[in-house]
C-alpha cells in the first residue's frame, strides 16, 4: 500500500485529503472525489500508484507546449483517475473509471501496467527524449506515482512536464515545483458557475495556481476550450486574456481548442467550434497585449506558426507535428527580438 504524501489525521480515523482543492474529508472505508484515494483505518492509501494506463512517444507540441524544447519528443505517461468530471472530457475512459462505486480497491489497484519510475526515466533515456510529460489523465490524482518519477528525471538530467487542469492544492503545487520545468493548465472559463456545473471544480483554485507557477518559475502555458454556446461569451474570453497578461505575463502562450462533440464525454450534441470563433479569440488575445496566441486541432492553420511579437517574422512553422525553426537560438531571425523560447 502506498501512502498519500498529502492528508491530515482527524477525529475518528478520518482523513482529509490535501491533494487537490476539493479537500475531501475521508471516513474510513471511504475514497475521495478522485476514487483513488481511500481510507484505510485512518491512513489514507493511494490506489494507482506504479500503474501506467497509457504510455507513449508524444511531439512535445501535442502537450501542447509550443515554447518549450520545441520540436522535441517527450516520453508521456498516465495513470486512471481524475478529481474533475468534465463534460467535454475525450480522455473520459481513464479519468471518470475509477467513480464507479462497485469497482474494489484491488479493481481500481490493478487497472493499467506495472510500470516503476525507474523504467519511467530508462524508457525515456533509450527513447532519446529530454523530457517525461505527465498526461492524459490528471496528474495531480497520480501525484506521489509522478513526484518519485520526477525526482529521479531531475537527477538524470531529464525535464518535467506536466499537462493539468490546475485544480491542485497550493501544498502539491510547492511540494512538486522543484521537480517541475513547465505545466500547460486549461483555462476552461473565466465563469465559476460554468466550473461548478460542467467540471465539479471552482475557477478561483485555478487561477492561483496559474499565479502561483509563474512565482514559483515554472513555464506556463494555458489552453481554453470554445465550447459553442458554453465557452465562446465574448466578454469572457476577453476576461481571460486580459487576467494571462496582467497576472502571467504576456509572454504566456495561449492555446485556443477547437471543441469536437464526436470526442467528448457528454457533451456530444455541440456543433465544433466554427473557425471564425478561433480567429476572433486568437485577436481578442493579442488585442489584450498576449505575444503568442495559437488556434489548435485545425489542420493546416497558420496560427499555429510562431511569429514574432515585433517585426511579425515567420519564426517556426507548424504543419501537424512538424516543425521547422527559422529562429536564431530563442531569438529573431530578422529583428533578434526575444521569442520566449525555453531550448534546454
Amino acid at each position: 500500500m502506498e501512502e498519500s504524501y498529502l492528508y491530515e489525521k482527524l477525529k475518528e480515523k478520518c482523513v482529509r485529503c490535501q491533494t487537490c482543492s476539493h479537500g475531501c474529508q475521508i471516513a474510513p472505508n471511504q475514497r475521495g472525489i478522485c476514487g483513488v484515494r481511500e481510507n484505510r483505518n485512518g491512513t489514507l492509501a493511494v490506489l494507482n500508484y506504479g500503474r501506467a494506463v497509457a504510455a507513449h512517444i508524444d511531439p512535445i507540441e501535442k502537450k501542447p507546449l509550443f515554447h518549450f524544447l520545441p520540436g522535441s519528443r517527450t516520453y508521456s505517461f498516465a495513470a486512471v483517475g481524475c478529481n474533475l468530471r468534465c463534460a467535454n472530457c475525450q480522455n473520459f475512459d481513464i479519468s471518470q473509471i475509477t467513480k464507479q462505486p462497485q469497482l474494489s480497491a484491488v479493481a481500481i489497484a490493478a487497472m493499467g501496467d506495472k510500470l516503476s519510475p525507474p523504467e519511467i526515466v530508462k524508457n525515456a533515456i533509450e527513447n532519446s527524449c529530454p523530457s517525461i510529460s505527465y498526461t492524459y489523465s490528471e496528474p495531480t490524482i497520480f501525484l506521489e506515482y509522478a513526484l518519485d518519477t520526477m525526482k529521479l528525471a531531475k537527477n538524470a538530467g531529464l525535464k518535467n512536464v506536466w499537462v493539468s487542469n490546475g485544480f491542485m492544492s497550493r501544498k502539491t503545487l510547492e511540494l512538486i515545483a522543484p521537480y517541475l520545468d513547465a505545466i500547460n493548465i486549461d483555462l476552461k472559463s473565466f465563469d465559476d458557475n460554468f466550473y461548478r456545473r460542467y467540471c465539479g471544480a471552482r475557477l478561483e483554485p485555478i487561477l492561483e495556481t496559474l499565479q502561483l507557477a509563474k512565482k514559483l518559475s515554472v513555464w506556463v502555458e494555458v489552453t481554453t476550450l470554445i465550447i459553442p454556446g458554453l465557452s465562446d461569451d465574448e466578454k469572457m474570453l476577453r476576461q481571460i486574456a486580459q487576467f494571462m497578461n496582467h497576472d502571467l505575463g504576456s509572454e504566456t502562450p495561449w492555446h485556443i481548442s477547437r471543441f469536437s462533440g464526436a470526442i467528448s464525454w457528454q457533451l456530444t450534441d455541440r456543433p465544433e467550434t466554427p473557425v471564425a470563433t478561433l480567429g476572433k479569440t486568437r485577436r481578442i488575445g493579442l488585442t489584450a497585449g498576449l505575444k503568442y496566441v495559437y488556434s489548435g486541432n485545425v489542420p493546416g492553420m497558420a496560427s499555429e506558426n510562431t511569429y514574432c511579437p515585433r517585426c511579425q517574422k515567420l519564426n517556426i512553422e507548424r504543419v501537424g507535428y512538424h516543425i521547422m525553426r527559422f529562429d536564431r537560438n530563442g531569438q529573431c531571425a530578422n529583428c533578434g527580438e526575444n521569442l520566449n523560447l525555453i531550448l534546454n
